[in-house]
C-alpha cells in the first residue's frame, strides 16, 4: 500500500482479537485519532481507516516468540514502512519503536513495575532496564497513564518532565455500570496474583475480621501456578479455606454483576500504573478500598477508602467499616459513580490527539 506523505502511522501490532491490558488501550484509543487521518499498521482491516497490513504473529497471544517477533519487526520492518508511506510521525501505544533510525515517534508508557518489583530471570527486567529507556530518550514525546508513572519515568530514566504528558485512561461505560442487584456477602479482588498485588496481606486482613464467618473473599483473575498455591496454603493455615474463593479468569461479560454484588472491591496493590479495577468498580457504584500510593489516589480521588497497603490492620479496619456501615456504603456508592463519570475514552483520545498534533 503506497500512500504519498502519510503524516501519521499508528502501530497496532500489539492488538489481540480479545484485547486485554495494553492491547485493550490500543484498540480503545485509535478510533479517537481519526481526525488526524492516520494509517493503521494492523493485521486486520478496519473499514473506516486506511490500513497497512502487517503480520498477525506479533502479539502476546504467541507468547515469548510473539514478543520477540514484534521487537524484530519493529526494529527492521517498521522503518521501511515508515519510509514507504513517507510518514512524519509514528504513534506507538506501548514503549516500543525503532532505535537509531530516522523515524520520529511518540510512545505510550504504562508502568515501570518490572523495575520496582523485579523478578529473577524475567525477560521484562532487561527489557525495561535497557530497551525502554533508549526508546523513551529517542522519542519526540512520551504519553503515560498517570502522574505516578510520569514520576517513575523521571526518577528511573532521568527523562525531563517537559517531555512527558500524563493522560488518564478510562473504562467501558456501557459495560461497567450500576445494576441495582442484591448485595452479596463477599469482598472482591480483581487482577493478577503477582506478589506486588499484596494479596497475602489482604488474606491476613480478611482473617482478622470480627465475625469473619459472615463473609467471603473472592479473587477474580487468572490462577498462576507460581503464586496461587501459596495464597491457598496461607488461607488453609489461617482456617479460612471455605471462605476464600479463587474464581480463576472471569469472562468479561460476567464481571459487572460480580462487581455490583460485592460488599466492596479491595485492591491493596503496592504499585499500579493506573488501576482499571478501581475505576470499573467505582463505575458500578461498588465501594472501593485501595492503596494510598502510586496512581491509585489519582483514580479514586475522594470516592474510596485509601489505606496504607503495608498495614494489614488498616485493611481489616476498612473492610469492617464498610461491611457494617450501610450509610457509608451508600455514600461511597454515590461518590464512586460521580467520580467514574470524570473518565472517558473520548476524553483520553482527544487529549492524545492534541499531543500528537504538536509533532505532526
Amino acid at each position: 500500500m503506497n500512500i504519498i506523505n502519510q503524516e501519521l502511522i499508528i502501530n497496532l501490532s500489539i492488538v489481540l482479537s480479545q484485547p486485554t491490558g495494553i492491547s485493550n488501550y490500543a484498540k480503545k484509543i485509535f478510533p479517537y485519532l481519526k481526525a488526524l487521518n492516520p494509517v493503521l499498521l494492523t493485521s486486520q482491516e478496519y473499514s473506516d481507516f486506511k490500513c497497512h497490513l502487517i503480520p498477525n504473529n506479533l502479539t502476546p497471544a504467541h507468547g515469548t516468540k510473539g514478543h520477540f517477533s514484534r521487537l524484530v519487526w519493529t526494529q527492521f520492518q517498521l522503518p521501511k514502512i515508515y519510509k514507504t508511506l513517507r510518514s512524519r510521525l509514528l504513534f506507538s501505544p506501548l514503549p516500543e519503536a525503532p532505535l537509531y533510525t530516522k523515524c520520529r515517534f511518540v510512545v505510550m508508557s504504562h508502568d515501570l513495575i518490572p523495575l520496582r518489583f523485579p523478578k529473577p530471570f524475567s525477560p521484562l527486567t532487561p527489557y525495561h532496564r535497557y530497551y525502554i529507556p533508549q526508546v523513551l530518550k529517542q522519542a519526540q514525546h512520551i504519553i503515560c497513564n498517570s502522574q505516578a508513572t510520569a514520576k517513575d519515568i523521571i526518577d528511573f530514566y532521568r527523562i525531563p518532565a517537559s517531555k512527558i504528558t500524563p493522560i488518564h485512561l478510562a473504562h467501558d461505560r456501557t459495560h461497567f455500570r450500576f445494576l441495582n442487584l442484591p448485595q452479596g456477602n463477599y469482598f472482591l479482588y480483581i487482577g493478577r496474583q503477582d506478589p506486588y498485588k499484596n494479596l497475602h496481606r489482604l488474606i491476613a486482613a480478611f482473617a482478622a475480621l470480627p465475625n469473619r464467618e459472615d463473609y467471603q473473599l473472592w479473587f477474580a483473575g487468572p490462577s498462576d501456578r507460581r503464586y496461587t498455591p501459596v495464597l491457598q496454603a496461607q488461607a488453609k493455615k489461617l482456617g479460612i479455606t471455605n471462605q476464600v474463593k479463587f474464581l480463576n479468569y472471569v469472562p468479561y461479560n460476567e464481571l459487572p454483576a460480580i462487581i455490583n454484588r460485592a460488599i466492596a472491591l479491595v485492591f491493596p496493590s503496592l504499585w499500579e500504573g493506573f488501576g482499571f479495577p478501581v475505576l470499573e468498580a467505582m463505575a458500578c457504584g461498588t465501594p472501593v478500598i485501595t492503596s494510598n500510593l502510586s496512581s491509585l489516589p489519582e483514580v479514586a480521588g475522594d470516592a474510596a477508602i485509601l489505606i496504607n497497603p503495608y498495614n494489614t490492620g488498616e485493611i481489616t479496619e476498612a473492610m469492617q467499616t464498610i461491611a457494617t456501615d450501610s450509610q457509608l456504603r451508600s455514600q461511597l456508592s454515590t461518590q464512586s459513580i460521580a467520580r467514574a463519570e470524570q473518565f472517558s475514552w473520548e476524553k483520553t483520545g482527544q487529549a492524545t490527539a492534541e499531543v500528537l498534533k504538536q509533532f505532526l
